[in-house]
């Protein structure tokens, strides 16, 4: 689970979206503020996603699940960084795509646009896995297949039907699901406090003579999924009252929030569970501690919050990825007929909306891990390039390249790119093939549409000026 918006049209496809994005305007409306677009990242993200790869996660580390969340958190921090210098010059909705188009080159772009879309694609899938995986746990009677199929039926019907009433509740579900959390931190201390399974505080989660670097790399590439919230942030440009100073803002309150979040809460679930095999499902291992620390009624509650979150995850996946579709099939970059069109009444572009369902419901085939690696291969790929356009802004826009300026538009961005890189490279050979074989497609369509590179790449935003910025 790891998504969610506010009244955006990155995440609502209420009225709004059909006036706005296809109305006789064509533009967007800025009325998003900072506390919106904070929201909007942190529900995006979904603060119960901490529980959702722990078990993996603990497996492949080998018990040092806080300290995978420092690495990965680390490496977000310096990609965040990029994310704030990128939006100063090209405050419009786009993102990776936008960034590496507009400061490298356009048919580049459009593959890093390629590929990021298979985050969107995917998110919905792994949504429906995490929630299988938690209505199991309470209920071992009903198959997992049902509870895919329903969490893919019901966020789909919402979606078609216009999702303004779940983007009001954003933050009404944010709260929920930090109500639950903390109070699981809390029973979770209060176990490892009365020496529950032998726990007690120590560095251990985050340093101990058993650590292996590749494996931290490894649980760290897992772990990105939980902060991709900040990057949905960076599409609403369009949407944002104040762009180039509250998206920067808005992006690192997130990275902060959930990363000293997602830190704690794993800190004491390791601390009380330092070996996860000695859990019956180290996959579930999150609704089997719950009712470990508080019995079977809390368990129930807690799922109950998660559900609640997966359902405004799901929308919001859904109407994500949707818009995406939407957006370039209106531009020219996939066939306008099929993907450029929007329901007139609902603003709602249904045929989009019906393909990423049939998208989530591969779910029945792929396991959680691998769903979190093949998500996390376009995302890796996509900071990246937002790190290296940096770096081609500075050569090919700034004519004042201070000592600062060689700092902030180089060496960071490098440190990013290196980072990043890194973790990409650390993703299970599984998810290399499925990401490789969507990006050597967008190759192959690439090619075909521009005539072998002749013509120019399917444009998505239209032209930029960045003279402003020299």
């Amino acid at each position: 689970m790891s998504t969610m918006p506010s009244h955006s049209a990155v995440a609502v496809g209420d009225e709004r979206l059909a006036h706005e994005v296809a109305g006789e305007s064509g533009s967007l409306k800025r009325t998003l503020k900072l506390r919106h677009l904070v929201f909007i990242g942190l529900a995006y993200m979904a603060p119960l996603a901490v529980f959702d790869m722990f078990g993996i996660v603990a497996d492949v580390t080998s018990g040092h699940v806080p300290l995978a969340y420092l690495v990965v958190m680390i490496a977000v921090l310096f990609t965040a960084f990029s994310y704030s210098r990128m939006v100063r010059f090209f405050p419009i909705a786009g993102s990776a795509y936008t960034y590496a188009k507009e400061a490298i080159n356009a048919h580049l772009g459009f593959l890093v646009g390629w590929v990021a879309t298979l985050d969107y694609l995917l998110l919905p899938m792994i949504n429906a896995i995490l929630s299988a995986i938690y209505m199991t746990a309470v209920i071992p009677g009903v198959p997992f297949w049902v509870w895919v199929l329903l969490t893919v039926a019901i966020c789909t019907v919402l979606n078609l039907v216009g999702v303004k009433l779940a983007a009001s509740m954003n933050v009404i579900l944010v709260s929920i699901q930090l109500v639950v959390a903390v109070v699981f931190v809390v029973l979770t201390i209060i176990n490892i406090v009365n020496g529950a399974n032998g726990a007690e505080f120590t560095a251990r989660p985050f340093i101990s003579s058993d650590v292996q670097g590749a494996a931290i790399a490894a649980g760290a590439a897992i772990l990105a999924l939980s902060f991709l919230g900040f990057d949905a942030v960076s599409t609403l440009a369009e949407e944002a009252e104040k762009p180039e100073r509250d998206i920067p803002r808005a992006i690192f309150i997130i990275i902060a929030v959930a990363g000293a979040f997602f830190i704690t809460v794993t800190y004491v679930m390791q601390t009380l569970f330092p070996d996860v095999t000695q859990l019956a499902d180290i996959v579930g291992a999150s609704p089997e501690i719950a009712k470990y620390i508080g019995g079977a009624a809390f368990q129930a509650i807690f799922v109950g919050g998660y559900m609640m979150a997966v359902l405004g995850c799901g929308i919001t996946q859904q109407m994500s990825a949707a818009r995406l579709l939407y957006a370039m099939g209106r531009d020219g970059a996939l066939p306008r007929r099929l993907f450029g069109t929007v329901n007139p009444r609902t603003g709602v572009p249904v045929v989009n909306v019906l393909i990423v369902a049939l998208v989530a419901l591969t779910a029945l085939f792929v396991d959680l891990d691998q769903a979190a690696s093949m998500i996390n291969f376009g995302a890796f790929i996509a900071f990246t390039f937002v790190n290296l356009s940096v770096i081609f802004v500075f050569f090919r826009f700034l004519k004042r390249r201070t000592a600062g300026a060689w700092v902030t538009f180089v060496a960071v961005p490098a440190v990013g790119v290196a980072i990043n890189v890194w973790l990409w490279l650390s993703l299970d050979s599984i998810s290399m093939i499925i990401g490789g074989i969507w990006l050597a497609l967008g190759i192959v369509y690439l090619l075909v549409k521009t005539r072998g590179l002749r013509a120019p790449a399917p444009d998505l935003t239209g032209p930029i000026n960045i003279s402003m910025y020299e």
